[in-house]
C-alpha cells in the first residue's frame, strides 16, 4: 500500500500544483489513499519532495531527485510487463512471468517495498513470493497489482 500511495503522490504533484499536505490529503482520498497528516509527512520526507515557486510565484511540492524516481517507475514497468499471472497457496504466491524475466520481475518486488512481502526466489519464469501471513497472501497480491497497474 506504502508504495501505491507513494506513486500516487508523485502522479498528483506532477499533475496538479499542490501547495499544501492538507491539498495533498485530499487529493489522496478522492484517489482511495486515505492518509493521515503524520502518513503524508512521512512520505514527503522518504520521496524527498520540496517545495518550489511556480512562474505565478505560489509554492508547490516537487520531487527533489527524479533520477531515483525514474527507476522506481522503471521497476513499476516492470512488474507491469512481466508478470502473467499470481496464485496463492498459504503463504505462499506463486508468481508465472515472461520466460526469462523472473528474476527482474522479483528484484523489482524487493526494491518497491511491497507492504506484506518478506522476499521472492526467482527462476525463469516463475517466483516463489513469501507473505508474511496465510491472511495477508491476498493483501500482497492486491497490492503488486495496484503497483504495477495504477496509473503507468
Amino acid at each position: 500500500m506504502k508504495s501505491a500511495r507513494q506513486a500516487k503522490i508523485i502522479e498528483l504533484i506532477e499533475h496538479y500544483d499542490i501547495m499544501t499536505q492538507e491539498e495533498l490529503s485530499e487529493r489522496l482520498s478522492k484517489s482511495g489513499f486515505p492518509s493521515t497528516q503524520a502518513t503524508i509527512s512521512r512520505d514527503i520526507h522518504e520521496l524527498k519532495l520540496t517545495k518550489i515557486t511556480t512562474s505565478s510565484g505560489k509554492p508547490k511540492y516537487a520531487l527533489q531527485q527524479p533520477q531515483e524516481m525514474d527507476i522506481w517507475k522503471k521497476y513499476r514497468q516492470v512488474l507491469a510487463a512481466g508478470i502473467l499471472t499470481m496464485e496463492v497457496s498459504e503463504n505462499l504466491i506463486v508468481i508465472k512471468t515472461v520466460s526469462g524475466v523472473a528474476m527482474a520481475v522479483a528484484a523489482a518486488l524487493d526494491h518497491l517495498d511491497i507492504n506484506g512481502l518478506m522476499g521472492c526466489i526467482a527462476g525463469d519464469d516463475t517466483i516463489i513470493a513469501v507473505a508474511r501471513s496465510k491472511e495477508m497472501s491476498g493483501k500482497v497480491i492486491a497490492n503488486i497489482e495496484k503497483t504495477a497497474y495504477s496509473d503507468l
